[in-house]
């Protein structure tokens, strides 16, 4: 299921006869004071089942699942999102009742596995991992190794018979714990094992000896005890309180809160954490851990695809701290585990019927499960996974176009390097996510992410990535990392956020002291442009060609299921030919919205249109507008001609005079220079003819001021020149047996009077031109919406309008009182931040003011005529929630950019398929 995604699953048929459901009891939603004892916060393994994700969080419900169906899982127990939420709300105290749950669930594990939590001869060691009900990979945190001190060390060394082994397991302990629970900069450990690793001359870390690992534990608890301000903790059972408490609260770091807003993700939902019995791929050569996806989560390919460590620990994979070796290899390494896993897989693929992410640990030869969930995967990969799905009958083409978010098909348009290009690669790393970005190199988070907001293109180039990092992520156009493989931090979070990333080139030597990076000689350094390709995994040097994506077979079977369940049309904004032929070919029905003012800004028109605007009378002004017409004309032509068959609507012109002219601003500095300097008048004539123009059309408020319908109705001449360019272009290609159905919106209607007036001209006009040209051709008049007062009058205004539009953009901004450019630049962000508005609403439509005045709009509209065709036309009309509110009132299409098409066709089947589902 994509990233983000706010859908629970569906159910499932269990694994087996036992697995029947179990159903979560119902809580108040108050803490310690008010919940009684007896309210259950602590769930066994054994417990829990798949449809539990809310309360027993993603990976909690996975492992109880596994658990239920008899594979070989480490037993543990879940401490449930109701208890992070009670934690928060009883000033970050456990819930009452919780800390007697978990003691008789720990004396359950002890049962299970026949070691005891704190014994000193036979220690009970167990991992706390955080595991909400979204999957927000290394956005939370993780101990392992928890209850090891001085006396289990010893038991744990007697046991396995291997000090080095367990000496290896404390320091790691150590290391976790004292940066995620006691807030220890993890790099003091870094530096302190780099620098032992230097004294004795061990080239890694498993050529440490018992006694330079021992000394190396010295040396970390000096750090704790210098930084911490605190001895290390030695009580087993402290320890576990204070690791849960730290993982509860790594629900609100900065990145795990950062990755839900950017992928939309409540912030209410708390994390579950999961207690679980410890088992070790750090024990030899016949030991080993790893990731697997049942397929490839880059291109969906049907395979199994991961990455495992031998004689290494789970967290050593997905930190990318080693390279490590493609799933495959295990077969021949380990061929009995690896046979079992296989089969495993299937089983749980078969079950989930979905992609699984899977955790394993092998240790001393036995495999143990650690977690699945419905693996992340890129927009490429879920479309061919749902439709490959399909073809194997393990879902239905409902599920596979639900499973696919509108978000996805967006990112399927991806950029691609030009074949024919010549480039020169400096390296080679893993493909991770697809897709190829240019951009500055830039070498820490905050730094890409003040670059961005300065409106440069970065990638972020990095050793490894790691929670921290993703901020600078999301600002990135892409990212490059010189370790870690397929399934590191970076490749996982690139692939959710559909950015491109190169991951693992070790040929890439990155030094983020002096902030730059080294590859095949060439010394790439802070600022330097270059560019990377996540399809292929190279890093190039400067900038290249590329070229736009096209829609790949699976993607058009998808889009083909989807346009079977939507309701909604989806058509979209064009102001040129090529726009047109490009909207139609991602399946556009039509040109929601096109500009005719763009037009006019073109170097060979925006002289005719400045004398135009400087006329004396009306008839100079009518001399130069019928200069324009054959280019107006000749532009509608080709539009029209690309849409042949299909509605386009033509909107008149909108925006304020001045914005033809040049800046009031320069002129004035122009002239007063030029006057002061004491050159002839004759020398700054037009600049001075130009500068007394904008002053006498400068407005203090534009946006409300002389624009759209107002401006038709004082200078007509310009409404009548576009409206027989319009209809001139459409007769001539009637005559040439084009199929044509021009539509003309007048924008910034207020009041009925207007549009009528407007009208009258638009029809006079045409019926001009079919009196000339002896042909007629049916044509529609509408108007945008855009306006409260034109919203609460629509009854009247229907009677001069066959069509309303609604202008989303100015509509939001005329209901909020606030501009857009300044609001989004000065406070709107913050007022997102701070909850003042649960969201931006010139990305997704505001249903409580903007949509209620839609609503009204369409009721009202409808009344007067009931065939009133509506549709929006402002970038909501991309926007999935924005669409969801459009199916809901009956809006009959929305129109958003070309690239958005796919996507909104998508979205549009969304909305239909979970309006049906409710209406049920």
């Amino acid at each position: 299921m994509a990233a983000g995604t706010r859908r629970p699953p569906a159910k499932k048929k269990q694994l087996t006869a036992k697995t029947a459901k179990a159903k979560p009891k119902k809580v108040s939603p108050d803490g310690r004071a008010r919940r009684p004892a007896a309210h259950k916060w602590v769930y066994l393994f054994a417990e829990g089942n798949a449809t539990m994700r809310d309360l027993l969080g993603g990976k909690g419900a996975g492992v109880a699942e596994m658990t239920r169906a008899g594979l070989p899982v480490p037993p543990g127990f879940t401490i449930t999102t109701e208890a992070c939420n009670a934690f928060y709300a009883n000033a970050r105290k456990f819930p009452r009742g919780m800390d007697e749950q978990m003691d008789a669930a720990l004396r359950h594990v002890e049962k299970q596995t026949g070691k005891r939590f704190g014994d000193p001869k036979n220690p009970l060691l167990v991992s706390v991992r955080s595991g909400a009900k979204f999957s927000m990979p290394g956005m939370m945190d993780t101990v392992l190794n928890l209850g090891l001190n001085a006396s289990t060390l010893e038991g744990l060394a007697a046991l396995t018979k291997d000090r080095r082994f367990a000496l290896d397991a404390q320091r790691r302990f150590i290391q976790l714990f004292s940066k995620i629970v006691l807030g220890v900069d993890g790099q003091r450990f870094e530096d302190a094992l780099d620098e032992i690793k230097r004294k004795t001359g061990a080239a890694t870390d498993a050529d440490l000896t018992p006694a330079a690992l021992q000394k190396l534990i010295d040396r970390y608890r000096e750090i704790v005890r210098r930084d911490a301000k605190t001895d290390f903790p030695e009580d087993p059972r402290q320890q576990l309180r204070a690791a849960i408490g730290a993982v509860f609260q790594s629900w609100n770091n900065k990145r795990a809160i950062d990755y839900r807003n950017f992928n939309r993700i409540p912030h209410d939902l708390g994390t579950a954490v999961n207690v679980q019995s410890m088992v070790f791929g750090n024990m030899g050569s016949d030991s080993g851990t790893g990731v697997a996806f049942t397929r490839d989560p880059s291109t969906g390919e049907k395979r199994l695809y991961g990455e495992y460590l031998t004689n290494a620990q789970g967290e050593d994979v997905v930190a990318g701290i080693r390279t490590p070796k493609p799933i495959a290899a295990m077969a021949k390494d380990l061929p009995k585990a690896y046979k079992q896993f296989e089969q495993i897989a299937r089983k749980l693929e078969r079950h989930y019927r979905d992609v699984q992410d899977m955790e394993f640990t092998i240790e001393r030869g036995r495999l143990y499960m650690l977690q699945t969930r419905s693996g992340k995967r890129t927009a490429e990969a879920a479309v061919k996974i749902a439709v490959d799905m399909v073809g194997e009958r393990l879902i239905s083409r409902r599920e596979a176009v639900m499973r696919v978010e509108p978000t996805q098909a967006d990112q399927l348009l991806h950029r691609r390097i030009d074949p024919s290009a010549k480039v020169e690669v400096l390296a080679t790393g893993l493909a991770a996510s697809p897709g190829a970005a240019y951009g500055k190199a830039v070498f820490d988070a905050d730094r890409a992410e003040a670059m961005a907001k300065e409106g440069e293109s970065v990638i972020l180039v990095r050793i490894e990535t790691n929670p921290d990092d993703v901020h600078g992520m999301i600002a990135a156009q892409g990212v490059l990392t010189s370790r870690g493989g397929r399934t590191s931090h970076a490749a996982v979070v690139a692939r959710g956020m559909g950015k491109p990333c190169v991951a693992g080139a070790e040929s890439v030597a990155v030094d983020l002291d002096r902030r730059q990076f080294t590859a095949g000689g060439t010394i790439v350094k802070e600022g330097d442009a270059f560019t990377i390709d996540g399809g292929t995994g190279r890093v190039i040097a400067g900038r290249v060609p590329m070229l736009e994506a096209e829609i790949s077979r699976e993607l058009q079977e998808l889009l083909r299921w989807a346009d079977s369940f939507r309701r909604l049309e989806v058509w979209a904004n064009g102001d040129y030919p090529h726009d047109a032929e490009r909207a139609r070919g991602f399946g556009a029905q039509g040109i929601g919205l096109c500009r005719t003012e763009h037009m006019f800004m073109e170097q060979n028109r925006l002289p005719i249109v400045q004398r135009m605007i400087l006329a004396s009378d009306s008839e100079e002004r009518r001399r130069e507008l019928a200069l324009l017409l054959p280019f107006q004309r000749d532009d509608f032509r080709g539009i029209l001609a690309a849409m042949h068959g299909l509605p386009v609507i033509i909107r008149l012109i909108d925006p304020p005079l001045h914005e033809f002219l040049p800046s009031y601003e320069d002129l004035l500095v122009e002239v007063t220079r030029a006057q002061a300097q004491g050159k002839p008048e004759a020398d700054y004539r037009d600049q001075a003819r130009l500068l007394a123009a904008v002053r006498d059309l400068r407005e203090q408020n534009p946006m409300l001021g002389l624009r759209g319908c107002r401006l038709g109705l004082l200078f007509p001449e310009i409404i009548e020149m576009q409206t027989r360019a319009i209809i001139e272009a459409a007769v001539q290609l009637k005559k040439e047996r084009v199929s044509v159905h021009p539509e003309i919106m007048v924008p910034l209607v207020s009041t009925v009077e207007e549009l009528r007036r407007t009208r009258e001209v638009i029809d006079a006009t045409a019926q001009a031109v079919f009196r000339e040209t002896k042909a007629t051709v049916r044509y529609l008049v509408g108007t945008m919406i855009e306006l409260p007062r034109a919203a609460l009058t629509a009854r009247a205004i229907a009677e001069s309008a066959e069509f309303f539009s609604f202008g989303t953009n100015d509509l939001t901004q005329t209901t909020f009182g606030m501009s857009r450019d300044d609001a989004e630049g000065k406070f709107l962000i913050k007022y997102v931040e701070e909850k003042i508005l649960p969201y931006n609403p010139f990305e997704t439509i505001d249903h409580d003011g903007v949509g209620r005045l839609m609503q009204i709009a369409v009721e009202e509209g409808r009344r007067t005529r009931g065939s009133l065709s509506v549709g929006i036309c402002g970038e909501h009309g991309g926007d999935p929630e924005s669409i969801a509110l459009c199916e809901e009132m009956g809006l009959d299409y929305v129109s958003c950019s070309p690239y958005r098409v796919p996507a909104a066709r998508l979205a549009a089947a969304h909305a239909r398929l979970t309006q049906v589902e409710r209406d049920r």
